[in-house]
């Protein structure tokens, strides 16, 4: 609250110093009087007075730079300036968040926005589709991976960033975009009108995609292993993430590896409710903070998936509230933690609105402690050796090489493109029937009963593929594991141990 008064009193204060068209700034700085005396300056007699005096000074130094400054600055610009100098004096994750920010900020938190549904990146100077979001309209008007998109709205993309791509994507539900679209291997531009919906940015994944698009959230379908890949804490993953356990159950699920890796974090709401999801009783997490009043989560059995071993992947790179889950399932055994320490992120924002709801302020106000009551964050004065974050389980922290983390990064990012259909290859011409009669075939000689398999279908070759040069190839429930060649050590250390849990319980 300190902070924020702070900014409300200085920004009155500048205001009312730039706007006070009677009172010379002269005199308003204690400039001399007429008579050629200065008024003397009255002498600090408490820390309010101080305080003032302060505050005065901030505003005298942005009134002397609107008036004074070689090039002209407008008042807003000093104004958020200021406010970023103070928050710039705390931590990494205190930041202002201007009006023009603040669109894209809600659409971060709450995973929803008004779009087609595609991903794009800026490639060779050419806007280009990375994937559609399935179920998108984008998706359902047949735009695909490696589109090249040539116009929005009339507009010529060629040199377009991808901001200014992004906000002209973007509008209200049920606004028209139409976009000139040259799909790969084509010659001509396409033309297509898509009508605008409440886009939901799923942060719920698996690990493969099936023919139709959903995700294969079982990564080992012989032992009944489920995979899921949490990408963000949104306010709908708790829902999202209850559902596919669900749908798991249905399916027998007998092991779960929960992805936290490269996880930023997100909304706290979110990452309690997945930790309820796991832990049927107990602290969850808490909150404490020099102005804040200590709060504390705790777990319920009602609706709690237990009965099944657990895996959670960490790296350096899973923050925030990914680092919350990770050590309440680890404080309450509920599952190892595998993988690299965390981040050491362990620090509350709040978001208060400024100019009534125009911006706001993102503050840290308080700090999470885990369950054992141990510190997650991780200061600018922390040690390694300091207890920080969430290290995995002793024996199983295993730290990815950079060329692995490029490799993994990449891996992934593959899985998750919605790939262009191929049409289904036509099947090969019936071969002319034989002119010559061809001979019977002896029963005695061949059986009816001995033939066992049946006859290869004609559209499909009868050679099996390498499985060593097809890393990516689909897992069907036939296939063993043991023969796909992963990129992904710290992934193939979870299925090892899950194994062996599923093997000793048998």
């Amino acid at each position: 609250m300190i902070g924020r008064s702070w900014a409300t009193l200085a920004i009155a204060a500048l205001v009312g110093s730039l706007l006070a068209a009677g009172m010379g700034a002269a005199q308003a700085r204690g400039a001399p009087k007429p008579n050629g005396k200065a008024e003397p300056k009255p002498p600090a007699t408490s820390p309010a007075d101080d305080y003032y005096e302060l505050q005065r000074l901030l505003v005298d130094t942005l009134d002397q730079v609107e008036r004074n400054y070689v090039k002209n600055v407008t008042r807003r610009e000093l104004v958020e300036a200021a406010i970023k100098g103070v928050l710039d004096r705390l931590d990494p994750y205190s930041t202002y968040i201007g009006p023009k920010e603040l669109p894209a900020f809600r659409s971060s938190v709450e995973s929803e926005f008004g779009g087609i549904g595609i991903q794009v990146t800026v490639e060779g100077g050419y806007l280009r589709v990375i994937s559609p979001l399935v179920g998108t309209p984008a998706y359902r008007a047949g735009v695909v991976a490696g589109d090249r998109i040539v116009e929005i709205d009339g507009k010529p993309t060629a040199g377009m960033t991808i901001d200014q791509a992004i906000r002209r994507l973007k509008g209200e539900v049920g606004t028209k975009v139409t976009l000139t679209i040259l799909h790969p291997g084509k010659s001509q531009p396409e033309k297509l009108t898509i009508v605008r919906e409440s886009i939901h940015v799923e942060t719920v994944l698996g690990d493969r995609r099936n023919a139709d698009d959903t995700w294969d959230y079982l990564i080992d379908h012989e032992r009944r292993i489920g995979y899921v890949r949490l990408i963000a804490f949104g306010r709908d993953t708790a829902r999202d993430l209850r559902q596919v356990l669900e749908r798991l159950q249905r399916e027998n699920l007998r092991g779960l590896i929960l992805d936290l890796r490269f996880n930023p974090g997100g909304l706290l709401s979110s990452a309690t409710e997945v930790c309820d999801l796991f832990v049927a009783e107990g602290r969850i997490v808490s909150v404490k903070g020099r102005n804040t009043p200590e709060r504390s989560w705790n777990a319920h059995r009602e609706g709690t998936f237990l009965g099944f071993p657990m895996v959670v992947l960490i790296n350096r790179f899973s923050a925030s509230a990914s680092e919350i889950v990770a050590a309440c399932l680890q404080d309450h055994h509920r599952a190892v933690v595998m993988g690299e320490r965390s981040w050491g992120k362990g620090s509350v924002q709040n978001v208060i609105e400024l100019e009534n709801g125009q911006s706001a302020l993102k503050l840290t106000t308080a700090s999470y402690l885990r369950p054992n009551g141990k510190n997650i964050d991780r200061h600018s004065a922390t040690k390694g050796s300091d207890e920080w974050g969430v290290t995995p389980d002793k024996g199983y922290e295993l730290k990815l090489s950079d060329t692995e983390l490029q490799r993994l990064v990449e891996d992934r990012r593959q899985r998750d493109i919605v790939q262009p259909k191929r049409p289904a290859p036509s099947p090969p011409a019936k071969p002319e029937p034989a002119k010559t009669e061809p001979a019977k075939p002896d029963p005695a000689k061949n059986p009816p009963e001995a033939k066992s398999d049946p006859e290869p279908s004609k559209s499909l070759p009868t050679a099996k593929p390498d499985a060593s040069k097809v890393p990516d190839a689909p897992v069907s429930p036939d296939v063993s594991l043991e023969h796909v060649k992963f990129v992904d050590p710290q992934l193939r250390m979870a299925l090892d141990y899950l194994a062996g849990e599923l093997a000793r319980a048998k």
